[in-house]
């Protein structure tokens, strides 16, 4: 089920009001507020308010979720093994499920079977590497 926009329930809000109204039963438009967002499942306006202006935002990382990126120009995919720190600024460890060679010479190699770093919001690293990508990239897989 798709979700409305904000614009979308706060007209629906005023809609209801002046349906109400013209009904007879004046209601405020705070009530009206709360009224339509039962109507979409929430507890009330703020909860519905906060899922709208998030819903584009990307999904929290949890426990054991499976992760795909990349890390220092190399492609993974692995398992979230630990997490710690708000939103914005998670340190997280990721357990891959293929090694991954770091680097990028070819007289020798440095294989990582675990990777640790820390990432905002969007799962990319404050850290960048020389040519200004993230270190580390996490997204849901």
């Amino acid at each position: 089920m798709t979700q409305p926009s904000l614009d979308t329930v706060k007209a629906q809000a005023r809609a209801l009001r002046q349906a109400l109204e013209a009904d007879g039963t004046p209601v405020s438009h705070a009530r009206a507020l709360e009224l339509i967002a039962r109507q979409h499942g929430a507890r009330d306006w703020n909860t519905l308010h906060a899922r709208l202006t998030r819903r584009n935002a990307p999904p929290e990382l949890a426990l054991g979720d499976r992760v795909a990126g990349s890390y220092l120009g190399q492609a993974y995919s692995g398992e979230i093994i630990a997490l710690s720190g708000p939103s914005g600024h998670r340190t997280v460890e990721i357990r891959l499920d293929r090694p991954v060679d770091t680097v990028t010479f070819a007289s020798f190699s440095n294989w990582r079977h675990r990777i640790r770093g820390t990432v905002d919001a969007e799962g990319r690293s404050h850290r960048k590497t020389s040519d200004g990508r993230p270190q580390l990239v996490v997204e849901p897989s």
